[in-house]
């Protein structure tokens, strides 16, 4: 990324976490909440706190970048279009924990985590409120749509591209999940895996409604949006997986192996499975969803992979997705702006760059 580019991807997330916490500042007079309630607020406040907690706001910044394909003046209706992709996130990110049982994200408590601790004779109630509260940012990423101060048109085609974002991640978890009990999955089902799970509402999502709010029509190049966001998907998603055994563990901040531990048939596991011999196959096999599974056992299914040339083949798989991508982004020039376009080219490949 150039250095222009980096600086105004620093200040969409700036100005973005500014009017999230405005957001939510304001949401609790907004909702007409029972006035005897006690766990309403505490819901709004764990779902503020989760929001406001970080992450690298990308989904904001492919909506901005969207809009500039078009157009570098203001463009109505992005603010509520930025807040509905981080509210539909927050949902995500909810459930997300909920289904994995995880205690901690974004270097703090999980939402899950934080109503266990506070009903820990109430398992059900735990479970109860977490499912609710992720059903709260969900609804509330397409009131914050409705209630938007753009064109009425406009306003009703973001709400069907969020709806069907939301629908098509749903789908995603399901098959998801399903991957894991179905055998050792090939390529194409962990590309569609990629696609609905990821893709649809993190990269085909923002760009469909970035190009809304600047007056353009999505739908007319649907095929070549849908693509772009499929090949970027496949390309990040394999970066994760890869990052998860052969990633730093201190630049991540979190350990690697979890997905090897979780019984995950990632593309990692589905490299390592195709190049390993068979002592080598028990070693990986033994590893695959034992949760007690030692930091040194990880180390040697890391030292297979990366004898076995896995690493490497990795890489030169993502960057292969990642310059497809960029090839899609080079035939927007004709018809968008030059230097929005440039943006787009150089995303793919930045992203699978990147340490973390």
């Amino acid at each position: 990324m150039t250095q222009q580019i980096l600086e105004r991807v620093s200040g969409y997330e700036r100005r973005f976490n500014t009017l999230f916490e405005e957001y939510f500042d304001t949401l609790s007079a907004a909702l007409d909440v029972p006035s005897f309630s006690r766990f309403t607020p505490e819901c709004l406040a764990l779902l503020r706190e989760l929001s406001l907690r970080g992450g690298k706001r990308m989904r904001v910044v492919l909506l901005h970048e969207a809009a500039r394909l078009v157009t570098d003046g203001p463009a109505e209706g992005l603010d509520a279009a930025a807040l509905s992709i981080e509210l539909l996130q927050t949902h995500g990110l909810v459930h997300d924990d909920l289904i994995d049982d995880s205690p901690v994200r974004r270097g703090g408590p999980s939402t899950y985590y934080a109503y266990r601790r506070q009903f820990p004779d109430h398992p059900r109630t735990a479970l109860g409120l977490t499912v609710l509260a992720g059903d709260l940012a969900l609804a509330l990423s397409l009131r914050v749509l409705l209630e938007s101060t753009a064109p009425a048109g406009v306003r009703q085609a973001m709400v069907e591209v969020q709806t069907r974002a939301a629908a098509d991640t749903f789908l995603g978890q399901i098959v998801d999940l399903e991957r894991d009990f179905a055998g050792a999955p090939d390529e194409g089902t962990l590309h569609c895996v990629a696609d609905y799970k990821s893709a649809r509402y993190s990269i085909l999502a923002p760009l469909q409604l970035g190009l809304l709010a600047a007056g353009e029509q999505p739908q007319r190049f649907d095929g070549e949006l849908r693509e772009y966001a499929r090949l970027v998907g496949i390309s990040a998603q394999m970066r994760d997986d890869f990052l998860d055994l052969f990633g730093d563990a201190d630049t991540m901040g979190k350990p690697t192996g979890t997905d090897l531990r979780d019984g995950k048939h990632s593309y990692t596991v589905r490299a390592l499975l195709a190049a390993v011999d068979d002592a080598e196959r028990r070693v990986v096999e033994a590893a695959l969803g034992d949760a007690t599974c030692t930091p040194e056992t990880i180390a040697a299914v890391r030292e297979i992979g990366e004898r076995r040339g896995v690493a490497d083949r990795m890489r030169a798989d993502m960057r292969r997705y990642a310059q497809q991508a960029s090839a899609v982004a080079t035939g927007w020039r004709p018809r968008w702006r030059d230097e929005a376009v440039g943006f787009f080219e150089q995303l793919p490949l930045w992203s699978i760059e990147r340490a973390r």
